[in-house]
């Protein structure tokens, strides 16, 4: 008896001591496999050092069918996370629109939750032979210090099944999240700086505003007009966006030496020019801009011709008459291809990525570097025929049923990631008396280069009617929106701290589906085993733990 009061006592004061240490001591373990539940470090140190508190408004709850339900869960398990690092200065809440009874004061809702860009999104889905249908806003708005933005959670690729882009969307809710805390968060002092090279191109500013708009809400923006003396400095990154005006040589060494000291750079080059189209037909013509001899010393050659591609977004062309109005219908044009082939590397900048819309692309040639690795982002189809500059270009070849042999020449590189130490193009040029040589470096430290051979990638559309650009991506005739700004600011991001929030971007959450038929068959049993199993669980440790008692005390 003695010894039954004393194990007694001995289990209360473990009890609490442990309630006690916990009180000072906090840790969490992660047992998933995939450590769905452990953030990335950039994420921990982000929350780490909030300034002030982050309020968090979700919007995808209420009756949502279980593949949602799981995404709903996610959030709400990342913002616990979320808590957990942040020391409490994040506090959230979840708000089913439905729930308001005033249809005055859901439709004034709603009206915001567009205005942050958080589009209404029609579920209708299948479960267990019961077919749901909801209107839901798959989306949250942070809040901090009155700045509000907006997230939309469901993302991902939309060619992939809806399992897939519900994972997808699953897999990049800390991502999403976290860049819009940062974005929020960040002051003047901590800001990476981002140069724009201006002067090569005649494409006017309106055609950049959407992505122009987007890098200043992270980084710092600045124009850099490379006729001035001197080199590129105090930069963490540069963006040469469709040059179509040649480089001289000493504009070329500075961004030669900009990357070989450790700068980043991202070039959306043309190799061909093609100027406008018509019915009848225009040229593409090649384009030397000057920068063959610097790509090909980092690893990559951007060649002179033209892409077709089998995989294509559609324009409008009149077909003919209906009597006497003209007949116009959306027709494929493979100079438009749509690039949803993004290698097999996993790269945080096209991982889980929509399609990307090319115009008028040239493939993209990788050659010998020594210590340079090139990692390929953004592929054509397999489907693809290349035609080697000058090329005619028509809108009636739109009109003709093309043939599927003759687009045979396979997968082709369009964008390509180059990472690793650059040697200089100018090593063993430059004499002593040169006044460049005052700071030359023949063999840099690591950097990142990302290029690629479509300057029209990150160029927005205009709305002439609204005096308005489209945001990037935009396609006025299908009303689609593909992913080119969200490539350019991954791009970004990756190569200007591959550590940071982006790496985010490479969380992994493996799928496991259940046999939706064997499920189907067997429903009743698992029903009735689910029903009664712990019951009966609970029954035989109970008659266990009375037998065990009778046998101990009743000697």
């Amino acid at each position: 008896m003695k010894s039954a009061s004393l194990r007694t006592l001995l289990s209360i004061a473990a009890l609490v001591a442990i309630n006690t240490l916990s009180a000072f001591v906090f840790f969490r373990l992660d047992l998933t496999q995939e450590k769905r539940y452990t953030l990335s470090d950039a994420t921990q140190t982000l929350l780490a050092n909030l300034p002030d508190d982050v309020h968090v408004d979700v919007y995808l709850t209420g009756d949502l069918p279980p593949a949602f339900k799981r995404l709903e869960n996610a959030v709400r398990e990342t913002l616990d996370e979320f808590q957990a690092e942040a020391a409490k200065k994040i506090t959230y809440r979840f708000i089913d629109p439905d729930d308001l009874t005033s249809v005055e004061e859901k439709n004034k809702l709603i009206d915001k939750l567009q205005q942050r860009g958080l589009l209404p999104t029609n579920l209708v889905a299948n479960e267990g032979g019961k077919r749901t249908e909801k209107l839901v806003f798959p989306g949250v708005v942070v809040s901090y210090k009155g700045k509000e933005a907006g997230v939309l959670l469901l993302k991902g690729n939309k060619t992939a099944s809806k399992e897939e882009q519900l994972n997808q969307s699953y897999e990049g809710v800390e991502f999403q999240l976290a860049t819009a805390i940062r974005k929020l968060t960040q002051t003047e002092g901590n800001r990476r700086s981002v140069g724009l090279l201006y002067g090569h191109t005649q494409v006017p500013p309106s055609r950049f505003a959407d992505l122009l708009a987007s890098v200043q809400e992270n980084y710092d923006l600045f124009f850099i007009d490379m006729t001035k003396p001197g080199p590129i400095a105090n930069l963490d990154a540069v963006l040469v966006p469709k040059p179509d005006r040649p480089f001289s040589e000493d504009e070329i060494f500075k961004l030669d030496q900009f990357v070989v000291k450790g700068g980043r750079a991202l070039f959306f080059v043309d190799g061909q020019r093609v100027d406008s189209v018509n019915n009848e037909g225009t040229y593409a013509q090649p384009i030397n801009l000057g920068l063959d001899d610097l790509f090909f010393r980092w690893g990559v050659r951007i060649n002179r011709d033209v892409v077709k591609d089998f995989y294509c977004a559609p324009i409008p062309l009149n077909v003919g008459n209906i009597g006497d109005k003209p007949n116009v219908q959306l027709v494929p044009w493979r100079f438009y291809p749509l690039l949803n082939n993004f290698g097999t590397s996993g790269n945080p900048i096209v991982r889980n990525l929509d399609a990307v819309l090319g115009r008028f692309i040239s493939t993209l040639d990788t050659v010998q570097s020594a210590g340079i690795q090139k990692t390929p982002l953004l592929l054509t189809s397999q489907y693809t025929k290349i035609l080697k500059a000058p090329a005619l270009i028509s809108y009636n070849e739109a009109r003709q049923q093309p043939d599927p042999k003759t687009y045979n020449d396979g997968v082709q590189i369009i964008g390509c990631l180059l990472e690793g130490k650059f040697q200089s193009l100018f090593t063993n040029r430059i004499l002593p008396g040169d006044a460049r040589s005052n700071g030359f470096q023949a063999v840099g430290v690591p950097s990142r280069v990302l290029v690629c051979s479509d300057g029209d990638m990150i160029v927005n559309d205009v709305d002439f009617k609204r005096n308005a650009p489209y945001p990037l991506g935009f396609d006025r005739f299908t009303r689609n929106t593909f992913a080119n700004k969200d490539f350019a600011l991954n791009a970004i991001d990756y190569l200007v701290d591959p550590n940071g929030v982006i790496a985010a971007r490479a969380h992994t959450v493996m799928l496991r589906p259940l046999d939706k038929i064997r499920v189907n068959a067997n429903r009743t049993g698992w029903q009735v085993l689910n029903l009664l199993g712990p019951l009966a669980l609970v029954g035989l440790v109970g008659a266990v733990w009375q037998v065990a008692r009778k046998r101990k005390y009743g000697r």
